[in-house]
Formats: structure tokens, C-alpha cells, sequence
């Protein structure tokens, strides 16, 4: 029997996969998730080297990581409609095709702006990549299963994680920042062949005319927004930043009107008129923007105030990916049985108590604190992305399930964008930015007196933090008892 035959589906219907091809459905999206996250971790490990070899400037070097976040924040929302209107195993399959030939060309580059633009191409594959495989394991995997499902799928985002820092630091001293990218070809490959042969094949929705002015509108704002973000933690406010962002909160808000009156809308906010999504975006949200830049800082510690090497810096980060990825299949079996409420408020209560022990470091401070930290804030993490991600799709429509997942991360990316300038410019008010961006880098050490500056500002950057992740924390609780069948009453009263 061919692929197609096997494993269509109808639009919108429960999956009537085998046990046999759900579990190639969640190995596909693994190695999907995986090849992602590798390329998260092992080009900040290569920062440096990138930067000398190319004979760049920080500012571009720093876009080498920002164009690729702010194209897939762009992106979620619009490839995760593409995967509703003509199928998310296509969408996710082209994705990877996309992501391998910009990985490629990313190796191959000559000066920073290639480089740049290369990324931006990785960017749209790594977006059809991300925004299709929630939707794909909610089509393929029965209602009862899928918060499990997310939670497996969650290791291969730490076992991703840890390959590229690890693989990072061997293949940028002992072969060169090239093959960091050139490495996803062989994995994309076989990753592509994976998807063909295993991914169940969803007859096309309805054909609907994309929201081409809606595309413009939350390109433009978010653009705008972001590009002013990232420009203050380098030059501070000014009046060209104030425009910018002010501009861009104003093209946003056009983008919402425009939205409500559009009979087929890019972002569906009737969506957010549903209590259980609009909390669960939100913690995702304020969970990122308090979160997302904690690693960043971390090793902004570690290589310019205790003077490790990046290699060195990111292992003492690897137990958290570890117990991240253990305790995920875990949270997402309590998400089936007794909703996402519980083990994600939970968990984010959990990652601010891991944030506020990096808070307590200080320059003389020993490291396995570093680790006893990373241990506890991937407790957290492994506990909520899984049961919040579940919360989405489950209670999303079976026709939006890529709308919302890909609002999700829309929401996610925004927060992991803005973390990072929210959190260097709060550092930097007790240290120079040139010398917050050349310790980030890795390429200067500090002196005693510029180091108890550094830490100073480091607590402020991390107390903030907190404080965000904590709202998170608030908003999901928040969120109310879900429209999931067969949940169990919580062992305890709240």
C-alpha cells in the first residue's frame, strides 16, 4: 500500500493511526524539534570565531542570532495557516528542505551579510519546521495521548539542545564554525526521508484566500517593535528607537483592527475569546520574556567574570537540558490525566526558584551552584512546555490547530526576542555595553572591580526575570479547568 493510501486522513478527523506509525510520527517530529535546537545552541558557541574569521562587527555577529529569531517570530503564525490550508505534513516536509539548503549556504558564506540572509532562509524552514509538528501530532495522536506525546517530544528539544553545545565545542576547535551548519545536511536528509515515507498525509481544508494586508501589517509592526529592542541594548533609547517602536505598536494595533474585519483573518482573535488559550499564550509569552535570556547571561558570567571558555561555560549548563528532558514525558502524562493547570503552574513556580539561585551567585561563587541552578530551572522547564503546549491544541478547533499553534509560538518568539534586550540592558546599567556584548561573546575577561559591577547588574537583569516568570506563573493558574475528556479530579483541593 503507498504512503498516501496509508495514511490520509480526512480534514479535521481524530487520527486512526497504529501504534506502529504514531510512534514514526513522534520520531519525525523529534528529529525535527532536535535539528532546531541544535542549530539554537551551537551557533552561539561559534559567535566568536564567526566574528574574527569574517572580519565583522558585534553588531552584525549579534544579527547572526536575531534575524533568525525575528523571522520566526514573523513566520509562526503564517506557515502554521499555510499547514491548515494544504496539509501540515507538506508544510513540515518543505520546511525541511528549506532548512537544509539554508544550512548549507550558511556554511559557505563569505562576509556577515551573507551569513545574515542565510540565516534568514534557514528561519523560514526552521518556522514551517516549529509551527506545523504541534498540529501534526495533534492530527496523528489520539486526545487521551497527546499530552505525553508533547512531553517525548520535549527530549528531543534537550537532546538537541545538548548535541549542539556539545558537538559545538568540538567542531569549532577542532574543524571550523563551517561545519556547524554543514552538519545539517546529513540530518536533514534523513529527516526529509522520514517525513515522506511516515507523516500521515491530511486532505486539504478548505482553500482560503491568504490576509496578504494582515501579513504586512504583523510583519511591518513586529519589525519595527523588535528591530527597536535589539537597537537599545546596543545604543540605549533614542529618539530613532521611540519611533520605531512607537511605530510599530501603532502598525500592531492597525493589524488588530484589520483582523476583526477580515472574513478570513491570519490570527483568528476570536481564538483568545477562549479563556484556557488566551492564558496559555500569554504564560508562554511572559514565560519566555523572563526566561528565554537567563542561559545568555548565565554565560555571560561564566566566560567573563570566572574566565571559562564557551565550551567549558555551556557544559556546566548540560544537566538541565538532561532533567529537562525527563521530566517532560512525565508532565505531559499529568497534563492527560488532571490538565495543563497544575504541572505548568508548577513548573514555572519551579523555574523562578531555579532562576533566583543563579540570582545568589556571586565571582567567587563554586560551580556546581551553576549546575545546582541548571538542575532546577530544567525541572521547570520540562514541566511546563509540555502541559502548556498541550492546553493549546486541545482545546483549539481540529480545523485552527496550526493557527494556534503557531499563535503560540508567535507569542513565545516575541517574548525570546524581547528577553534578550529586556535582560542586557538591565545588566548593562552596572557595566559598559561594549563590555556586556565582548563578555556574551566571549572575547574579554573583566577586571575584580568591573566583575562585582557585572554581577550586581546580572542580579538585577535575573530579579526581573523572576518577576516575569512569576506572572507567567499567575496567568496559568488562571487558565481554569479544560475542555479535555476524561480528566481526573487533582489528588489535592487548591
Amino acid at each position: 500500500m503507498s504512503y498516501g493510501q496509508k495514511t490520509a486522513l480526512p480534514a479535521g478527523a481524530e487520527a486512526a493511526l497504529g501504534e506502529r506509525e504514531q510512534r514514526w510520527v513522534l520520531a519525525v517530529v523529534l528529529v525535527g524539534l532536535m535539528i532546531t535546537a541544535i542549530d539554537t545552541t551551537i551557533v552561539v558557541l561559534g559567535l566568536p570565531v564567526i566574528m574574527r574569521d569574517l572580519h565583522s562587527t558585534l553588531a552584525d555577529v549579534v544579527w547572526v542570532i536575531m534575524a533568525y529569531l525575528l523571522v520566526l517570530t514573523l513566520l509562526a503564525t503564517q506557515v502554521g495557516r499555510l499547514g491548515d490550508m494544504y496539509g501540515r505534513a507538506r508544510m513540515y516536509n518543505l520546511g525541511f528542505v528549506i532548512f537544509t539548503i539554508g544550512s548549507v549556504f550558511c556554511g559557505l558564506a563569505q562576509s556577515a551579510g551573507q551569513l545574515i540572509g542565510f540565516r534568514v532562509l534557514q528561519a523560514i524552514g526552521g518556522a514551517l519546521i516549529t509551527a506545523n509538528s504541534g498540529a501534526i501530532i495533534a492530527d496523528a495522536i489520539p486526545g487521551p495521548k497527546r499530552g505525553r506525546a508533547f512531553g517525548i517530544t520535549g527530549i528531543g528539544w534537550s537532546v538537541g539542545a545538548i548535541l549542539g553545545i556539545l558537538l559545538g565545542g568540538i567542531l569549532i576547535t577542532y574543524v571550523n564554525w563551517r561545519s556547524v551548519f554543514f552538519i545539517n545536511l546529513p540530518i536533514g536528509i534523513v529527516a526529509l526521508a522520514l517525513g515522506y515515507r511516515w507523516l500521515p498525509r491530511r486532505r486539504s481544508a478548505r482553500r482560503e484566500p491568504l490576509d496578504t494586508v494582515g501579513m504586512l501589517l504583523l510583519g511591518l509592526g513586529l519589525s519595527l517593535v523588535l528591530f527597536g529592542l535589539t537597537r537599545m541594548t546596543g545604543t540605549g533609547w533614542t529618539g530613532q528607537i521611540g519611533a520605531a517602536i512607537g511605530g510599530g505598536l501603532v502598525i500592531l494595533a492597525a493589524f488588530a483592527a484589520w483582523e476583526r474585519r477580515h472574513p478570513s483573518p491570519l490570527v483568528s482573535l476570536q481564538l483568545f475569546s477562549h479563556r484556557v488559550l488566551t492564558a496559555s499564550i500569554l504564560a508562554a509569552f511572559f514565560q519566555a520574556l523572563g526566561g528565554y535570556a537567563v542561559i545568555f547571561l548565565v554565560i555571560m558570567y561564566l566566560q567573563g567574570v570566572r574566565g571559562l571558555s564557551p565550551f567549558s561555560a555551556s557544559l556546566l549548563l548540560v544537566p538541565g537540558y538532561l532533567v529537562g528532558g525527563v521530566v517532560g514525558p512525565w508532565a505531559g502524562h499529568l497534563a492527560d490525566r488532571y490538565g495543563s493547570r497544575y504541572p505548568a503552574t508548577i513548573g514555572l513556580l519551579v523555574q523562578a526558584l531555579g532562576i533566583g539561585i543563579y540570582a545568589s551567585l556571586t565571582p567567587s561563587s563554586p560551580l556546581w551552584h551553576v549546575a545546582l541552578a541548571s538542575l532546577v530551572t530544567g525541572v521547570g522547564n520540562g514541566s511546563f512546555y509540555p502541559a502548556n503546549n498541550s492546553a493549546v491544541v486541545v482545546n483549539a478547533p481540529p480545523s485552527a490547530y496550526g493557527v494556534a499553534n503557531g499563535l503560540l509560538r508567535t507569542f513565545a518568539n516575541v517574548g525570546m526576542v524581547s528577553s534578550f534586550a529586556i535582560s542586557l540592558l538591565v545588566a548593562a546599567l552596572a557595566i559598559p555595553r561594549s563590555a556586556a556584548f565582548a563578555i556574551f561573546l566571549g572575547v574579554a575577561g573583566l577586571e575584580a572591580k568591573l566583575a562585582l559591577d557585572f554581577v550586581r547588574g546580572l542580579h538585577a537583569a535575573l530579579a526581573t526575570a523572576i518577576v516575569l516568570v512569576l506572572v507567567a506563573a499567575v496567568l496559568s493558574l488562571l487558565r481554569g479547568k479544560e475542555a479535555r475528556r476524561g480528566l481526573a479530579e487533582p489528588p489535592s483541593r487548591t
